[in-house]
């Protein structure tokens, strides 16, 4: 339990109205958990503001209050904290609350549009097989050593997320390795934290649902890195032609890597198969379980953080050649007829043109690739269009279907995908909404020695319709279809 003094240091307020002795013992965003003792802190999100609930709060036994404006009925015996902003404010009381844990351990963030998760996995992996207790936290699960606590958000929240890393470091992690997601950025859930390293994978077309312009998505990915210390290393994909912007303006030291250009941390694919990669890494031949060329910036990704956290290149190269993906990224299992399904997370243009334009090497002369795509709902709709146009292009057929539709219509998504086909393209598609119908109309089309590719929703478990989460695994509902085709 701290007081409410304590919780504010280094933070800038615009009005304090009560006793900033109080005592606080919890912190919350949702005035439903907040209990005796709680300090509330009311942000504008995008569906509520919680300034509407500081009454429910005070209600539910808040000691004090943070907000952007004070409510019409202040009561006496309630401390109200004013601030300029309430997301920055939360991330700040956190840090002060929870003792600053990120300091206490080495965090790595790993920001763009793709790779984020197999990234921060892999790297969990290898620091775990270097001797290390690491922590995770992901879109697919949070780690602390080896207990799994499920992932609700890419990013928590910013006082989940101080909570999350104080238990890490208190349980014994020394390395912690984070996915930092445009949004997270931008509501300042990574604020305040130390960082003793950032990565950047790549920046293409996602989010303009939330960022509006791709300018502001860049900028957005770009804070990260401005914000880092001087004792921190900034590392970019020098091939992205983003990636030299992010380094603009870091204090952090800068490296680089790179498969076509000269940098720090140099690779050079020398065999990609469905047994794997055959990699130079900065001169050195290497055989690595992961596939494609994505998977080639991956692993550069992770040998550059390894090395320049001061790791022996050697032990790195040994242990990653070992290590595979990330649950539901380019996940693969092979029928007895020799169909091969690959589930993967692809649910943007230039993730789904990566996967299929390495499936179209990996495939034998003769054998079709036959994707089944969908885009979510309430989600940038721009990138519909442009999803089934790159699906049309590398594919043999095409099924249009759902993806997580929450509370829009499966067919008014199909529709505006389906905008993006030529001619040629709409004689390869078929459009099911039902999403598993779709996986065994693929399945039934399929013949030896065919790819199918059953694209984003990877590591998901369910599928979002109106609000309600129903149990679907990609990987399941495929492995299914495989066995009724095979009796």
């Amino acid at each position: 339990m701290k007081t409410l003094r304590d919780i504010l240091h280094h933070i800038p307020t615009v009005k304090l109205a009560g006793d900033a002795g109080v005592q606080v013992k919890d912190l919350q965003l949702d005035s439903r958990k907040v209990s005796d003792g709680t300090a509330f802190i009311a942000i504008r999100g995008a569906v509520s503001d919680g300034h509407d609930f500081i009454g429910k709060a005070v209600e539910n036994g808040a000691v004090a209050v943070f907000c952007e404006k004070l409510p019409q009925v202040v009561q006496e015996n309630i401390v109200y904290v004013q601030v300029k902003d309430t997301q920055e404010a939360a991330a700040l009381v956190a840090g002060n609350f929870y003792q600053h844990p990120s300091s206490e351990i080495k965090l790595y963030g790993i920001t763009g549009t793709n790779g984020k998760t197999t990234v921060a996995t892999i790297l969990y992996k290898l620091f775990t097989g270097l001797g290390y207790k690491c922590g995770l936290v992901s879109t697919v699960e949070n780690k602390i050593g080896q207990e799994v606590i499920p992932a609700t958000h890419t990013t928590p929240d910013a006082i989940s997320l101080n909570a999350l890393l104080q238990r890490m470091q208190q349980e014994g992690c020394t390395h912690v390795f984070m996915e930092c997601s445009s949004h997270a950025i931008h509501q300042h859930r990574t604020t305040g934290l130390s960082f003793a390293g950032g990565i950047f994978t790549n920046i293409t077309h996602d989010h303009l649902d939330y960022h509006k312009t791709f300018d502001e998505y860049i900028k957005v990915k770009k804070k990260f890195f401005d914000q880092l210390p001087s004792v921190a290393f900034a590392l970019t994909n020098i091939d992205d032609k983003r990636g030299s912007v992010m380094l603009q303006n870091t204090k952090a030291t800068k490296r680089t890597y790179s498969l076509h250009t000269m940098a720090d941390f140099k690779g050079k694919i020398l065999e990609n198969a469905l047994t794997g990669l055959v990699m130079l890494v900065n001169n050195r031949e290497v055989h690595f379980r992961l596939i494609g060329e994505f998977n080639a910036y991956n692993i550069l990704a992770v040998f550059g953080t390894a090395i320049s956290a001061g790791e022996d290149s050697e032990e790195v190269l040994r242990i990653l050649s070992m290590l595979t993906s990330a649950e539901g990224r380019f996940d693969y299992i092979v029928s007895k007829r020799n169909i091969i399904g690959i589930v993967d997370y692809a649910h943007t243009p230039d993730a789904l043109q990566n996967v299929l334009e390495t499936i179209g090497q990996l495939k034998k002369t003769g054998g079709r690739v036959i994707a089944v795509v969908g885009c979510g709902g309430d989600r940038d709709k721009a990138k519909r269009p442009v999803m089934a146009k790159v699906a049309a292009e590398l594919s043999s057929r095409v099924i249009l279907t759902s993806d997580n539709p929450r509370s829009e219509d499966p067919a008014v998504i199909i529709r505006e995908m389906e905008a993006g086909l030529n001619t040629a393209g709409k004689r390869k598609a078929i459009s099911i909404a039902d999403r598993k119908e779709a996986v065994k109309t693929a399945v039934s089309l399929a013949n030896d020695g065919d790819i199918i590719l059953v694209a984003g929703k990877g590591h998901e478990k369910y599928q979002e319709v109106n609000g309600v989460r129903n149990h679907f695994d990609d990987r399941e509902v495929l492995m299914e279809m495989f066995e009724l085709l095979e009796k």
